[in-house]
């Protein structure tokens, strides 16, 4: 509802209505457009144009909206407790111990054990777990670097190089184009993400997937738990070391 470009089309008076509907959130569902105005000391008017910017025909529709903007943010504050977090990781064990995804998690500690190099990609949270995941592995004795740059230059083949990529949307574009790149100079790719029906995965040579809720909070930042990604990393880092 008030994505970054929502917040960037805002003029400053617009602006004034957005900070005292965020200040007053309890109240705002109860107020008439005139007593909103009122209290911000704008026009009618100008809370019609803010409220078309958010994406509603006016302000009726925008208190409808607003009150399942206010209840999605309860909800992810539940979810952000812990509360039914547990039954999502305790799910995902239950599916990595399958003889299936046994056999996904062996093929690709093969494809680690065949490669001269191991290059993780990602960016923002999954760049940071790529990080992990090559010092670990680099402490394991397989020497993996990270690369979290999507503009990093590829100038040469690089054989029996393999790139995990770990994307948790596995739509992210830049990580896409750099995963391409590296594609295109004869590099393997194994994908770790949240769903295999994703334009990551179907480029893989092998995608393992975990499957948990999608958190976002303030619309555009997740907080998924990332407890299934560190644990698919130490298991391949150490079936294909030991």
């Amino acid at each position: 509802m008030f994505s970054y470009e929502v917040l960037q089309s805002f003029n400053n008076l617009e602006m004034l209505v957005y900070s005292y509907i965020m200040e007053h959130k309890t109240e705002i569902q109860y107020m008439t457009i005139r007593e909103l105005a009122d209290a911000v000391h704008v026009s009618t008017s100008t809370v019609i144009r803010f409220c078309r910017k958010t994406g509603c025909d006016g302000y009726s529709e925008f208190r409808v909206q607003f009150k399942m903007y206010l209840k999605q943010e309860k909800e992810n504050r539940r979810k952000l407790a812990g509360d039914g977090n547990l039954d999502e990781i305790t799910n995902f064990f239950r599916t990595v111990s399958s003889t299936r995804y046994e056999e996904l998690l062996d093929r690709a500690a093969e494809m680690i054990q065949g490669a001269k190099q191991v290059i993780f990609i990602g960016i923002g949270t999954s760049g940071i777990l790529g990080k992990y995941g090559a010092r670990y592995f680099s402490n394991l004795g397989k020497y993996s670097q990270h690369i979290e740059d999507p503009y990093y230059p590829i100038v040469t083949d690089l054989e029996d190089t393999l790139v995990i990529a770990l994307s948790e949307s596995g739509e992210t574009q830049e990580v896409i184009k750099l995963a391409g790149r590296f594609m295109n100079h004869g590099c393997r790719l194994l994908v770790i993400t949240n769903g295999a029906s994703c334009t990551l995965g179907k480029m893989a040579d092998l995608c393992l997937t975990y499957y948990v809720q999608e958190v976002i909070v303030r619309e555009e930042y997740s907080v998924t738990t990332q407890v299934p990604v560190l644990y698919i990393l130490e298991t391949l880092g150490k079936r294909s070391i030991f």
